[in-house]
C-alpha cells in the first residue's frame, strides 16, 4: 500500500513517465495503469488490497437443484453421491447434474455424510468356476437372525444371482431347516429357471459333515439339475458379494426392524423391488440389477430326477441305514443319500471313486476302506474302466 502511494505521488508530480515509474517500482505497465485508474475512481482508497475471491461461481449449486438432490438422499439415506447422481441422470437425462464430488460436498454441508470405518481388506479366493453371465451361479444364505419390535425372531433367507446381483428372493422364515428352505428355492426355479451352480457356506441346511458335504437339501439341488458349490470353512470372502449385500439389507430394512414379522416381510418385498429396479449398483456401472438379469434357458418342471452315470460306472443304491454293500462288506455313506443311486468309478490304480452326480464322495482303497474326498476332488471324474464283478 505504501509503495502504491509513493508511485501515485510521483505520478501526480509528473516527475517521470509511467514506463519509467513502473521500471523503478518493479511492476508491469499494465499494473501501473491499473493503479492509476483505481486512484482516479476512488482516490487513495482504491489502492487498498482487494479480495481475490471470484465475484461469481458458475459451479455453485442452484438452491432448487440442491433441494431436488437432497430429496433423493433423504428418501434413500444409505445412498452415496454416486448412486444419487446416477439415479437422477437415469430419470432426468436432459438436465445437467453436478459431479458426484459436488453432491458429496452438499451432503457434508447438510450434515448427511456418515464417515466410513476403515476395514482391513482380506485377499479374495476364487476356487470356483467362472461366473460370466446371469444364472451361472446363484448364491444363497441366511442373513443372520434378529428380533422384530414385538420380540419375534426373524431369519431372512436371501437368494441372489451372482453375476447381475439380482435379488431373486428375500424371505423371512420361521425355521432354518431344509424343509423350510426348499419351497423357496423350488418357487424361484419355477419363476426364473435353473442356475448351473448354487453357492453357499458350509452350514446347515446347505451342507453337512457327511461325505461330499451333502445334506438332504443339496441332494435335492442335484436332483433338480443344480450343482451345489460351497465356500471353504472360515472363508466368507469367497462369497463376498452376498456378504456385502447383507450389510446393505441390514442398513435399509432392519435398522431398526419392523413392528412384527409380517411388517418386516413387507419391508423386504419393497426393498427387493427398489434394489432390483431402481438402486444403482457401482459394480454394474451405476445401473440397477434388473438391466443385467435374464431368465435361465434351463426350465424347471418341478420333477426331481436321479443322477445319470456313464455306462462304465457300477451303480449302488444306498440302503435305509445309509449303507451300500461292497464285495461282501458294508460301507456307510450317510443318511442324506438314503434311497439314492451312487456311481462307482474304477481308477487307473485299481481303486474305486464314489460319486453322487457330479460330487465326488470318496475313494474305496485296495483294502476296501472308504476314504472321503478332499474339497479339491469334488466334481471331478477320472478315467473309466470295467465295473466290479
Amino acid at each position: 500500500m505504501e509503495e502504491r502511494g509513493l508511485f501515485m505521488s510521483e505520478f501526480l508530480k509528473q516527475a517521470a513517465s509511467v514506463a519509467e515509474l513502473c521500471r523503478r517500482y518493479g511492476v508491469s505497465r499494465k499494473t501501473g495503469y491499473k493503479w492509476i485508474a483505481r486512484y482516479e475512481e476512488e482516490g487513495f482508497a482504491g489502492l487498498v488490497d482487494r479480495s481475490h475471491v471470484a465475484h461469481c461461481c458458475p459451479h455453485r449449486l442452484d438452491a432448487a437443484l440442491a433441494e431436488r438432490i437432497l430429496n433423493v438422499r433423504i428418501a434413500h439415506p444409505t445412498w452415496g453421491p454416486r448412486k444419487v447422481r446416477a439415479w437422477l441422470i437415469d430419470r432426468h437425462r436432459h438436465e445437467r447434474w453436478p459431479a458426484a464430488s459436488t453432491i458429496g460436498e452438499l451432503f457434508t454441508a447438510e450434515g448427511l455424510t456418515i464417515p466410513r470405518q476403515t476395514r482391513r481388506r482380506v485377499p479374495a479366493s476364487a476356487p470356483f468356476g467362472a461366473c460370466t453371465q446371469a444364472n451361472d451361479v446363484w448364491t444363497v444364505d441366511f442373513k443372520g437372525w434378529f428380533r422384530t419390535a414385538d420380540g419375534e425372531r426373524c431369519d431372512p433367507l436371501t437368494l441372489n444371482d451372482a453375476h447381475s446381483r439380482y435379488l431373486l428372493r428375500c424371505q423371512a422364515l420361521e425355521r432354518t431347516d431344509g424343509g423350510s428352505v426348499w419351497p423357496i428355492l423350488d418357487a424361484a426355479f419355477r419363476e426364473y429357471g435353473l442356475p448351473l451352480r448354487m453357492r453357499s457356506d458350509n452350514g446347515a441346511p446347505f451342507a453337512s459333515t457327511g461325505l461330499g458335504g451333502l445334506s438332504q437339501l443339496s441332494v435335492k439341488l442335484i436332483k433338480s439339475g443344480v450343482t451345489p458349490e460351497r465356500i471353504q470353512p472360515g472363508k466368507p470372502q469367497q462369497n463376498g458379494r452376498h456378504e456385502r449385500f447383507h450389510l446393505t439389507l441390514k442398513r435399509e430394512v432392519a435398522s431398526p426392524p419392523a413392528a412384527n414379522r409380517r411388517a418386516q416381510q413387507r419391508a423386504f418385498d419393497a426393498f427387493r423391488r427398489l434394489y432390483n429396479e431402481e438402486r444403482p449398483h457401482e459394480a454394474l456401472g451405476q445401473t440397477p440389477p434388473l438391466r443385467h438379469y435374464t431368465h435361465s434357458p434351463r426350465r424347471y418342471s418341478g420333477r426331481l430326477r436321479e443322477p445319470d452315470y456313464p455306462d462304465l460306472f457300477s451303480v449302488r443304491r444306498v440302503r435305509s441305514n445309509g449303507q451300500i454293500k461292497w464285495r461282501g462288506a458294508f460301507l456307510f455313506l450317510g443318511e442324506a443319500l438314503i434311497g439314492e443311486p451312487v456311481g462307482c468309478e474304477q481308477l487307473d490304480d485299481g481303486q474305486w471313486r464314489l460319486h453322487y452326480g457330479a460330487i465326488a464322495l470318496g475313494t474305496i482303497d485296495h483294502r476296501g476302506r472308504l476314504v472321503r474326498s478332499s474339497p479339491a476332488m469334488q466334481g471331478r471324474r477320472g478315467s473309466h474302466t470295467q465295473p466290479p464283478g
